[in-house]
């Protein structure tokens, strides 16, 4: 029987760990309940993960900062209290003690002091608005008026959740191909600077003529060799001239439209575009924030800045009693199957629900259209590889042979 870790809270609102063996999970929350204890974290046991073959990737920022696995945590946590009964500054000074990231830990310190100083939670959420966007404030804020902040913070776990396992399903399908090109560059660099230098010594001591390649390739091992530092230089001040360009709001704009260009990733670019507007407005809505602003906050969340600027298009249509599906129609750049199953949420009046099923459906879509993208990927890369290597390989074997007087 598979070992639990989980943390607790009892009535008294103090804190519990402990192991637990169970058929599963569920089993486990049912019977924590069965104690006495509200169950706030639930995880496989050590022994229980070893024999796992799957693999997680967490990428979280240096230097004490908030990722979007901690955020995810956190709201988890705190739905998870405020559904079973405790009130709010009760959880939050639960989570005070449970949050491991020092620097939520702090915020979530000044959250429960706000809230006891008479604040809202939203106004205190609104006050670190680096960790939370507008999205979380105003479900939060709409959850208040509602009477329905735990079935907001729920529905925001879920959003958060779904997220982040869209961007670890990119990021996870990318770690190979990274790993291809980083090695590629590394034995491209030590056989320029450190194998090339020993024959060329070798070519001129000889005195002959050395076939054109082999000087391409002794021109490339000497610049890399002498000027490397130069070349580090120059790469990393046209990377950070590029981010100054991206900075701007027409770099941006026209960065964003080469993508959008491009035959392969335009059609993942919109299906990632539109499953993350899909969500975002269908949590927004199902949480009663009021159309028009859900579609402003909306405009700040889609990352793509060409695709944002047409949701102005939609608001401007919503406005005029449009409603979505008609302006999304006319700007003619979301999918065909996305712009029905919208339709029908309207004409049904269950515009919220078709938007998380369209966002669903999009997500499976972006999985499978990132795998297929990788597979055509790395076969390209070993090519690439293969190719560099044998340019380099044979330049130096035609060297040698046309030395020693040798034709083919």
């Amino acid at each position: 029987m598979p070992e639990y870790i989980y943390k607790a809270s009892d009535n008294a609102g103090k804190v519990v760990e402990g192991i637990m063996s169970a058929p599963e999970e569920s089993a486990l929350v049912a019977k924590l309940h069965g104690m006495g204890y509200i169950p706030i974290k639930v995880s496989p046991s050590s022994k229980s993960q070893k024999f796992s073959l799957s693999m997680k990737f967490s990428f979280s920022l240096p230097f004490g900062n908030v990722s979007g696995a901690d955020l995810l945590a956190f709201t988890q946590e705190l739905s998870t209290l405020i559904k079973a009964g405790l009130p709010l500054d009760r959880s939050l000074s639960i989570l005070v003690e449970l949050t491991e990231n020092e620097k939520l830990k702090e915020i979530v310190a000044e959250l429960l002091k706000d809230i006891r100083g008479g604040r809202s939670f939203s106004d205190a959420l609104a006050k670190h608005p680096r960790i939370f966007d507008r999205l979380y404030i105003n479900m939060v804020k709409a959850g208040e008026a509602g009477g329905v902040l735990d079935v907001v913070l729920e529905r925001l776990a879920d959003f958060l959740d779904r997220s982040q396992q869209l961007k670890s399903t990119i990021l996870n399908a990318m770690i190979y191909p990274i790993i291809l090109i980083c090695v590629m560059a590394i034995v491209i660099a030590v056989m320029l600077m450190f194998v090339i230098p020993r024959f060329a010594k070798i070519f001129e001591m000889m005195g002959k003529a050395i076939p054109l390649p082999t000087q391409i390739l002794m021109s490339f091992s000497i610049a890399l060799k002498s000027y490397w530092w130069l070349l580090g230089a120059l790469g990393f001040i046209v990377y950070i001239a590029f981010r100054q360009y991206l900075a701007t709001e027409g770099g941006r704009r026209t960065w964003d439209g080469l993508k959008l260009r491009l035959p392969v990733l335009r059609m993942l670019i919109l299906k990632i575009e539109v499953a993350r507007f899909s969500r975002t407005l269908g949590t927004l809505i199902n949480s009663g924030v009021p159309l028009l602003q859900s579609l402003t906050i909306v405009k700040e969340v889609v990352k793509n800045v060409v695709v944002s600027h047409t949701i102005l298009d939609v608001s401007k249509g919503a406005k005029e009693g449009k409603g979505v599906s008609g302006p999304l129609r006319s700007i003619g750049m979301f999918p065909p199957l996305a712009m029905h199953m919208i339709r029908v949420g309207e004409e049904t009046g269950r515009l919220d629900d078709m938007l998380i099923r369209v966002a669903d459906t999009y997500d499976l879509d972006i999985q499978n259209s990132v795998k297929r993208f990788i597979s055509i990927l790395e076969p390209l890369l070993i090519l690439v590889m293969s190719f560099v290597v044998a340019f380099i390989v044979l330049s130096i074997i035609s060297a040698i042979l046309s030395i020693n007087d040798i034709s083919f």
